[in-house]
């Protein structure tokens, strides 16, 4: 008998990308094959994004696009966008299924059933408090992990913030955290598969450990992990200025099981705009503890998401965004143009910006990107530095690279020279150290003894 073969296209973040390959992983161990891009499937799941209208609709495109390449297909959506926007989804032909979050976890064991005519899926909006969506699928003993060399352990879900631009909070409900001895074993799991870094995941990954009982935090679970060391190295994917603690600073330090790199979301750094975007702290306290980072550890990877053009940003907040970046010791920005999103409160903010506004806005503060991206690079130049080569080769040169502590990517010039066979350096975690870069600040570098 033919096995059933699918395919999963996840848009959005890496919480979504999780998600899907713990789909994945269960529909795989109950007979199906994984099809791959242009490869035919019986059923096409559509794990969608709603963080921009963009994404949104990148998400209705995909669906279309799959339903015209598979037309004989079982047609799946959900994610956020099918959560925030089911009826947009009902307006396209072909779709089968709208499947909510809390239901997620409940595709594969649908799947595995003999396929019935009526929808077996309540569709249903988040209940707050009751919306985690760990899929119970991925089970310690068998962790999730997709093709990347670094393994995602999603930690957490949902958003107890609703800042008024974000659309999140109302997709995925309130925060619920993966209990602290599940942490442990799924962190565990993924060291017997052979990961030697974990990057801690979530929507809001922060909040971890508030709503267990007895209460804990993001802290104490990385304490936890550096006393008893289940895997080489832990990151964190993205945390708030104000849930990074003095501990937590220290034990990225070396020596520590933490990565030294932090990616906060900056948003905007003005404190009217701040105010507006209802975000939890001030310039003033994002500045303290970004420069705390840096004293603490000078050559730190720090990452900034910042949102230009946002409903009553004038000029004059522009330049006090700029001027706080510019003066910040980061290492790189993520920067995007404001999105509005209906069902938010600041769909309806006025004054409007202009969107050749925003955008050139976003543009000057790209540029500011480099230029930080590019003084981070010159202070690394010549320090031996921890790197943990990739799986996969660079496409276009064909060479080893490696992702190193503080979030740099270096290329590997030396390993013919001084391995038999390069590719069982794959996975491994090396000292090394880059003296070149090239254009497009490629880092060109050596493993040392």
């Amino acid at each position: 008998m033919k096995k059933k073969t699918f395919y999963i296209e996840s848009l959005g973040c890496k919480v979504n990308q999780y998600e899907s390959d713990a789909i994945a992983a269960q529909l795989e161990a109950h007979g199906f094959s994984r099809a791959g891009k242009g490869q035919s499937a019986d059923i096409c799941i559509v794990n969608t994004c709603a963080v921009t209208s963009r994404a949104g609709m990148q998400s209705r495109q995909e669906t279309r696009k799959l339903i015209r390449e598979h037309p004989d297909a079982t047609m799946i959506v959900t994610g956020c966008h099918a959560q925030t926007d089911p009826e947009q989804f009902k307006k396209i032909s072909g779709v089968d299924f709208i499947v909510c979050h809390q239901d997620k976890p409940l595709i594969p064991a649908y799947l595995t059933r003999e396929p019935a005519k009526e929808n077996l899926f309540d569709f249903r909006k988040p209940e707050y408090g009751k919306t985690a969506c760990f899929l119970e699928i991925a089970e310690p003993d068998r962790p999730v992990f997709g093709k990347m060399t670094r393994a995602y352990l999603k930690i957490q879900d949902g958003c107890n913030q609703f800042c008024t631009y974000c659309i999140i909070p109302y997709a995925r409900g309130a925060s619920v955290s993966m209990p602290f001895d599940q942490v442990m074993a799924h962190v565990l799991g993924l060291n017997r598969q052979g990961f030697k870094e974990v990057i801690l995941t979530g929507i809001h990954t922060g909040l971890y450990g508030l709503d267990l009982k007895p209460e804990t935090s993001l802290t104490q679970l990385v304490k936890k992990l550096d006393e008893e060391r289940p895997v080489d190295q832990i990151r964190i994917s993205s945390i708030e200025p104000n849930e990074i603690t003095d501990e937590l600073i220290h034990m990225a330090g070396p020596g520590h099981i933490l990565c030294d790199h932090f990616h906060i979301p900056l948003q905007a750094g003005d404190n009217d705009v701040l105010a507006r975007m209802k975000r939890p702290y001030s310039v003033e306290q994002f500045s303290e503890v970004t420069h705390k980072i840096h004293q603490t550890l000078p050559y730190a990877g720090i990452g900034l998401d910042v949102i230009m053009g946002f409903p009553g940003e004038t000029d004059k907040a522009f330049e006090n965004t700029y001027k706080l970046v510019a003066e910040l010791p980061v290492s790189y920005l993520h920067v995007f143009p404001f999105s509005p999103r209906q069902g938010t409160p600041a769909w309806h903010f006025t004054p409007k910006v202009p969107s050749d506004t925003a955008k050139k806005r976003a543009a000057l503060m790209r540029e500011l990107g480099e230029q930080k991206r590019s003084a981070f690079i010159e202070s690394n130049r010549g320090r031996v530095l921890q790197g943990l080569i990739q799986n996969q080769r660079d496409r276009h040169t064909g060479m080893l690279k490696a992702i190193t502590t503080n979030y740099l990517t270096v290329f590997i010039k030396n390993e013919k020279n001084s391995h038999g066979n390069p590719d069982s350096l794959k996975g491994k975690i090396v000292k090394i150290k880059y003296d070149q870069c090239n254009n497009g600040n490629c880092l060109v570098g050596r493993i040392i003894p």
